[in-house]
């Protein structure tokens, strides 16, 4: 099979391809649920271009000194059944010894034959409104398991979260026309944001009161789960950042930190217009997705461009 724009291709022969890759270190204690967790993670970015996962590639950094190889084969199995849930195929692999433990995949997914391009974060519009599909979170409860202090309930939302597949958020986001995806990782949400603005030239408006939390995140963050990758990325977006708010509101500072909040296998942000917004989150909520309209874009003044303002 050509690619597309390879020398000779015909339309019948064209192929867009979406390469990506991604590992991280455990976030639960059970190692076919990392695994799992691991694999939606790693898939992730191919839904947030549009695409669909098909093939992909273990990336193993295991510890083999200090683990049981025993505890590589469950990862690779809760890896290869959410690969299975997801219609990817694992087709390989590599792994390396390593002093700490990580794991994940290289994915390759392809677009279909009706579209024309992938959905970017460079294709935003002024007055589309914003979609989150997945409640914030992961960064805080993640760091209570590592410390203990997450009690069973608040690590179980967050389990279910990081397992759910961005999937069906993609196919309905791209039924209700949007123009612009980027999921949300690392970065946290107002990271991945200030990106999405970047690339597209505009500012944006979050009413924090309106983002999806999952069970226990504020309360844990009260108790200092805050992790040094989300205290950076609160750090680094600061002169991005308009407060709309009294510097005495509380609540408001801790929902700020939250949307800086470092995610694993999180959800997708979506900019499309408004009529679409409100029947994709409609639908979303019907799939059981944790989905809120969250803000708005804007036309940016140069000196503008990448701003956010954020609404108590």
């Amino acid at each position: 099979m050509r690619l597309a724009n390879e020398p000779g291709a015909t339309s019948a022969d064209e192929r867009n391809l979406i390469l990506t890759t991604d590992t991280i270190g455990p976030i639960v204690d059970d190692p076919e649920t990392f695994g799992a967790i691991a694999a939606a993670n790693a898939m992730s970015d191919v839904w947030a271009m549009g695409g669909r996962p098909r093939w992909a590639l273990n990336l193993a950094f295991f510890p083999d000194h200090r683990l049981p190889l025993e505890v590589l084969r469950q990862i690779m199995i809760g890896a290869r059944d959410k690969c299975a849930e997801a219609g990817v195929a694992i087709v390989g692999g590599h792994t390396v010894r390593n002093e700490d433990l990580k794991f994940g995949l290289a994915v390759t997914g392809e677009l279909t034959r009706a579209q024309k391009r992938p959905l970017a974060n460079t294709r935003a519009m002024s007055g589309q409104w914003l979609v989150l599909t997945k409640a914030l979170g992961t960064g805080v409860i993640g760091t209570a398991i590592k410390r203990r202090l997450a009690n069973p309930a608040q690590t179980a939302a967050a389990t279910r979260s990081m397992l759910a597949l961005n999937a069906i958020a993609a196919e309905l986001a791209r039924v209700h026309g949007a123009t612009a995806c980027t999921d949300v990782t690392g970065f946290g949400l107002l990271g991945h944001l200030r990106n999405l603005l970047r690339g597209s030239r505009l500012r944006a408006s979050i009413e924090l009161g309106r983002l999806p939390l999952l069970l226990g995140a504020l309360e844990l963050l009260e108790q200092g789960c805050f992790c040094a990758g989300s205290e950076s990325n609160l750090d680094y977006l600061e002169r991005s950042l308009i407060r709309r708010y009294a510097a005495s509101d509380h609540r408001a500072i801790a929902l700020t930190k939250l949307a800086c909040d470092a995610q694993t296998s999180g959800g997708l942000l979506i900019a499309l217009r408004h009529e679409g917004a409100e029947r994709l989150l409609e639908e979303l909520r019907a799939n059981g997705h944790a989905a809120a309209i969250i803000g708005e874009l804007a036309a940016a003044k140069p000196n503008e461009v990448g701003q956010i303002e954020l609404l108590a």
